[in-house]
């Protein structure tokens, strides 16, 4: 693979120096943060050697190229572009620049929440191990080791919004203990626990000199009014910097940013948004919990429209607003039905296509939405063939709906596809059921409306239909010409199945000579037998004895008794894979019905280009 080729055809289709803001690389992937994204030739991009997905998002353009490629790319392509070496934080920076106040705002929620789902993972799922362990044994709930372990896995959840103030915090540039403590005070056991304030007479405190009340709890179960805390204590702190003397600053500055943002906390950032944060979680769970799960089928068939949009970043928070609020969260298995169908569309065209680049791209996109990361499969193949994205909202659509008829519920957030059976311990066959249906319906629909494109291969773009000659048969290859009685082989030098030429192939396509019916396609397609609208019968036979490969290095585009236009792609081979096999890539084009004309003449001999004219008959 020539990396610096590679690295300039992207750098040039990206639009150059002057439309390059930033660049960086992951494990797989090339990202590239672009001045004028319409400037941007993927098409090209995406049909370059190795390229396996382009699509944007979060602002970026990514390219996929996979392991121990891209990095050597991305060297090829610093160097071409003449740019320091950028971390994939400075690019997110400047990604993020580009992007709108609510796309930014979506951004900076999933930053904030996707730090802490190990924590919330590990204690779903120790969460589910002991729930499943106690419908085994019973009477493990009133052991000692259960009250133990019952501990650890609530642990995460009663401090939750400690957690969230200190991944807070790091987002918006703050101290993460001056945040942590912000968290700590939002759940101070001087505050009534918000679980346990049911039958109870909900103290209340005078504030802001007596004007109004505020509702003593704490805010346990809420996670918005945390973040909007903690992004209030930053700004106060970065403020406080600035303008407090250095020499009183390492005092003055934390007990001005505590006392300041706690009491706003308390009195005003508290009660507003965990008032409409309650007003969303109501609105999600009635809309979830709707009759005959028509809730579910509208999320899910929604839910990769809003990957597009780069808005899923905004699910962490209301899973993690679900778990703390009622203990379970219902937003995992429609995440996972409309997951697992948009790779179910990708891998019904990863069988269906023939296209050999398509195939190696959709298949492992496919996997990779089962283990929960669909972006490959959404954009590196769903998007670009509309259809399948369309079969894959359908199919969440459906996998959602039985996911609230059932009434699948997890224990954390975080995971989706085949790990979420690890966090749904109660409901196992269920949530196998919401897989297969989204799965089957996907496949199906995609696999249905998924047409191979037919590619039109022309050098002469000044033919066209209305033009070509009759009683002429265009060139079907591209290469050079010879004449039929020099191929090594007797039966087609001797003229025995009629007069013509052959082509020694310099490209492994086969393209229609002329408007034909299709009359003969071999099983193992290394030989397609036309008929012109004129009358004229041609076969083109690729390659000398190649019927003993068995169909291996050729795929074909087309079947018997269709209709194709000139230029239209019929076949297409593996020059390099016939050659390595043995065999002679020669391919002898042949006026099989010879008899019916007074002359087969071959018209040029030498470099021959498709649709270019090769032979002519004589009535």
């Amino acid at each position: 693979m020539d990396y610096k080729a590679i690295a300039k055809a992207v750098y040039e289709n990206i639009g150059g120096k002057d439309n390059l803001v930033s660049a960086a690389h992951c494990a797989t992937r090339l990202r590239l943060v672009i001045a004028d994204n319409d400037k941007c030739n993927t098409k090209a991009v995406e049909e370059l050697d190795g390229v396996k997905g382009v699509f944007f998002a979060s602002g970026q353009l990514q390219v996929i190229f996979g392991t121990g490629v891209v990095n050597k790319v991305y060297e090829e392509f610093r160097e071409l572009a003449g740019i320091e070496e950028s971390s994939k934080e400075e690019v997110k920076q400047a990604a993020s620049a580009k992007q709108n106040l609510f796309q930014r705002a979506i951004k900076t929620i999933g930053d904030v929440f996707v730090p802490i789902i190990p924590a919330i993972v590990a204690s779903g799922l120790l969460m589910g191990l002991l729930e499943g362990l106690c419908n085994l044994y019973p009477a493990m709930a009133d052991s000692t080791t259960y009250t133990i372990l019952h501990l650890f896995s609530n642990a995460a959840f009663t401090y939750l919004p400690i957690l969230i103030a200190i991944s807070a915090a790091k987002v918006f540039g703050g101290n993460l203990f001056l945040g942590a403590v912000i968290g700590m005070i939002m759940i101070h056991p001087d505050l009534l626990n918000a679980w346990a304030t049911s039958g109870v007479e909900i103290p209340k405190a005078d504030v802001w000199f007596g004007l109004y009340q505020i509702n003593m709890v704490g805010y346990q179960g809420h996670v918005i009014p945390v973040v909007i805390a903690v992004w209030l204590m930053s700004k106060l702190e970065k403020k406080l910097h600035q303008i407090v003397p250095e020499i009183i600053d390492l005092f003055v500055t934390p007990l001005v940013t505590v006392l300041v943002t706690g009491y706003l906390t308390l009195t005003i950032v508290g009660p507003v948004f965990s008032t409409l944060e309650n007003g969303v979680l109501d609105s999600v769970r009635w809309l979830i919990t709707l009759p005959f799960g028509l809730g579910g089928l509208v999320c899910g068939g929604l839910y990769a429209v809003t990957v597009v949009a780069g808005l899923h970043h905004m699910y962490n928070a209301l899973e993690a607003g679900l778990l703390s609020s009622v203990g379970f969260n219902m937003w995992m298995p429609i995440a996972t039905a409309a997951n697992v169908a948009q790779g179910a569309a990708c891998l019904a065209l990863s069988i269906k296509t023939k296209n050999k680049k398509l195939k190696a791209i959709a298949l492992p996109a496919s996997l990779s939405s089962y283990m929960g990361i669909t972006e490959p499969a959404i954009f590196g193949v769903n998007i670009r063939y509309g259809k399948a994205f369309i079969s894959g909202c359908i199919g969440g659509a459906c996998g959602a709906l039985v996911a609230g008829i059932l009434g699948v519920q997890a224990t954390a957030y975080g995971i989706t596809g085949i790990f979420g059976f690890l966090i749904t311990t109660k409901f196992i066959w269920q949530y196998a059921v919401v897989m297969i249906v989204a799965s089957v319906v996907a496949f199906v629909l995609s696999w249905i409306s998924y047409k191979e494109e037919v590619e039109e291969v022309s050098a002469r773009p000044e033919l066209t239909l209305e033009d070509t000659k009759e009683n002429t048969v265009y060139s079907p290859l591209e290469g050079n010409a010879i004449p039929l009685t020099t191929v090594n082989d007797a039966t087609f030098a001797g003229e025995v199945l009629g007069k013509g030429y052959a082509v020694v192939p310099k490209t492994g396509r086969v393209v229609a000579p002329f408007d034909a019916k299709v009359e003969t396609l071999f099983d193992t397609k290394h030989a397609i037998g036309l008929t012109s609208k004129d009358g004229i019968e041609v076969l083109i036979h690729v390659g000398i004895n190649t019927v003993e490969l068995n169909g291996q290095c050729f795929n074909a585009y087309v079947a018997e008794g269709d209709e194709v236009k000139a230029g239209q792609l019929l076949l297409e081979f593996d020059i390099n894979g016939i050659k390595e096999a043995g065999y002679d890539t020669t391919t002898p084009v042949i006026v099989t019905n010879t008899f019916d004309y007074a002359e087969v003449k071959q018209v040029k001999e030498g470099e021959i280009t498709f649709l270019e004219e090769s032979l002519v008959v004589e009535k």
